[in-house]
């Protein structure tokens, strides 16, 4: 089985920030930063993104400064440095205790969207900032207290590490590797209906969490066999995904099948089955979907497809 390279970047990565960090120690620096009238600030709202065009089909996502910023900063969220863009410090603020943000910021400056709806058309560096404002917010909002005492935590390093008050336990943004695999078989791949979406007519890759003291290739074979009931070979990394809905990162690979029978975890799919490179290149007409096209799901389909 050949490995196939990815053809392009995948959605939410290349970000164009110098994540800066050694400046997150730099307390001085930061509190000037944050009070710098050039400073950007990415505003998340019970995560989802500020960003206008939506409507037209023309995102772009709304970094705001100045007045506006410290509006948004008045909320009283959590915020954290998420590093450099050409040199202006950017932050994320998470201002989701007010109940309508939007007045807090001068008219035309769009609305709070969920970035899965529009990162396609976003621009690549846009889509990446802001999928990193979101994950890093997620996590600042659902571990304000220890795991391991029980008391309430304090930011530290400019957002990055909470510090527990009680036992000075220190808590680290967590990010879950999760397998994704697009399984092949001489001229066709294996797609499954998922559980999640009844409603849907989407055939897509398999995927799954990373277990500990799991490789990834370990974890390809097991979710396939475990699914499908495919024998996997051998297996191939292709790309990764920043995933922050809300903190995974998709680590994605082609990978050999060995078997053709099929057997379904019903608790996780309604269906399964091989399909070929025709009907993967029409797949209305031969009645089912593919992955939306910001997903590493669909680029590995579609860098198999260019493969023929």
């Amino acid at each position: 089985m050949l490995s196939i390279p990815a053809s392009r970047p995948n959605a939410y990565s290349g970000s164009p920030l110098d994540r800066a960090a050694l400046r997150r120690e730099d307390a001085a620096w930061i509190a000037a930063a944050l009070t710098d009238p050039g400073t950007l600030f990415a505003p998340v709202w019970r995560s989802r993104s500020l960003m206008k065009g939506v409507p037209e089909g023309q995102p772009e996502a709304m970094l705001i400064t100045g007045a506006a910023a410290e509006a948004v900063r008045m909320a009283g969220g959590p915020w954290a440095f998420l590093g450099l863009w050409e040199g202006r410090p950017v932050f994320a603020v998470d201002c989701s205790q007010a109940d309508d943000p939007l007045p807090l910021l001068p008219e035309g400056f769009g609305s709070f969207t969920d970035l899965r709806a529009v990162a396609g058309l976003l621009p690549p560096g846009e889509a990446s900032v802001l999928a990193h404002a979101r994950g890093l917010m997620h996590w600042r909002t659902k571990h304000r207290f220890c795991g391991i005492c029980g008391h309430g935590c304090e930011p530290r390093s400019a957002g990055h590490v909470m510090v527990c008050s009680n036992c000075n336990a220190q808590h680290f943004p967590r990010t879950d590797p999760a397998v994704i695999m697009l399984v092949v078989r001489e001229d066709a791949c294996l797609l499954g209906h998922s559980q999640r979406f009844p409603n849907s007519t989407m055939y897509s890759t398999l995927a799954g969490f990373v277990e500990p003291g799991e490789s990834l290739e370990e974890a390809v074979r097991r979710e396939v066999l475990e699914e499908t009931g495919i024998v996997v070979g051998e297996v191939h990394y292709h790309s990764s995904q920043p995933w922050p809905f809300p903190s995974s990162i998709m680590l994605g690979f082609h990978a050999e099948g060995l078997s053709e029978a099929i057997a379904i975890d019903e608790t996780e799919l309604r269906d399964a089955r091989w399909f070929s490179r025709e009907e993967i290149r029409n797949p209305s007409a031969h009645g089912f979907a593919l992955p939306r096209a910001d997903s590493i799901a669909r680029r590995l389909i579609e860098d198999w497809i260019a493969q023929a």
